[in-house]
């Protein structure tokens, strides 16, 4: 009987620093599997991709969830290999699903390479990524990847019933105008507003993006910068501006009487900490030589500092 558990954010093929975190947490390996007597780890997605051990680190965690020593949520990073190797039906205007452009062959080439030479096992991790459920609703807290909103979820349960993607629906789930391409966009990637007047900003990573993430969990925001929430600053005369009443209406809100609730995705830096009372990220850069993050979750209804723990990523990881 499972009495706890243990959430851990974006380890992007950091396998070893995973491995250091699970032991630090009391999990040991015991018939190739690591496990801890009493409590049972829950992962926020985005395994692969960037870091130097991805094969590791996804042998790690589908090991531990077969063997029902964890549980897991699928990430972006998840989906978009799904999707960037799965052929396009009759009718598409590319050849795959999600197309390789410059930028998309960067995000994965790790991950190809690294399985270059294990094709059979990468597909059945292929499978298996298409499984992962995209959100999880414990009695006492709820999982996600990027952000939890919960009209949509039960569009989702309404629709297709189940928490997971059904292959046959990959093709439709990339089609921009479909119910279920904004909802995989906003539990994987979540929410965002548009810059105004068509501006558009050139982030760290050398992208130019005419749109901005955006906290949903902000109460009756005004201002741009009360809303914002990515590594890049808004440009300045941008950031002080008002939000019109059209974008507050898109603007979600997970109010502080909900469940405790956990994200990845964010490229945190620093410390980790509660956002909110109830809301935790535990993406903290990793494969960027930050922090592998993890959250002691037992019944706790408000999030406390003390339960956060994490190792840093050392240069030995590659």
């Amino acid at each position: 009987m499972h009495q706890g558990y243990d959430l851990i954010g974006d380890i992007h093929g950091c396998g070893n620093t995973l491995i250091r975190l699970l032991e630090q947490m009391g999990y040991s390996k015991k018939n190739g599997i690591y496990q801890h007597p009493k409590r049972k780890v829950v992962f926020l997605g985005d395994i692969i991709d960037r870091g130097p051990n991805i094969r590791l680190a996804c042998h790690i965690v589908r090991d531990m969830v077969d063997a029902g020593h964890a549980d897991i949520v699928m990430g972006n990073h998840e989906y978009n290999v799904v999707t960037y190797l799965t052929e396009a039906p009759p009718g598409f205007n590319q050849p795959y699903l999600r197309q390789h452009t410059k930028r998309n062959n960067f995000i994965v080439e790790q991950t190809l390479q690294q399985f270059a030479n294990y094709q059979q096992e990468f597909r059945e991790f292929l499978d298996w990524f298409i499984t992962l459920p995209l959100f999880l609703d414990y009695e006492h807290f709820r999982v996600v990847h990027a952000c939890w909103d919960q009209a949509m979820i039960d569009e989702y349960q309404r629709r297709y019933g189940g928490n997971t993607l059904h292959p046959s629906l990959l093709a439709e789930s990339v089609n921009t105008n479909s119910f279920l391409y904004q909802f995989m966009d906003r539990m994987l990637r979540g929410t965002s507003l548009k810059l105004p007047g068509n501006r558009s900003m050139v982030a760290k990573d050398g992208m130019v993006r005419q749109f901005f993430r955006t906290k949903f969990w902000a109460e009756n925001p005004e201002r741009y910068n009360d809303v914002v929430f990515q590594p890049d600053p808004l440009p300045d005369d941008i950031e002080h501006g008002m939000l019109s009443p059209e974008e507050k209406d898109q603007l979600l809100f997970y109010g502080p009487q909900e469940k405790p609730l956990f994200i990845g995705h964010y490229w945190m830096q620093g410390i980790p900490a509660p956002i909110t009372p109830n809301i935790a990220c535990l993406d903290y850069s990793a494969v960027k030589y930050g922090r592998l993050a993890a959250y002691r979750m037992d019944q706790e209804t408000s999030l406390q500092m003390g339960k956060f723990t994490w190792v840093r990523v050392e240069k030995t990881e590659r």
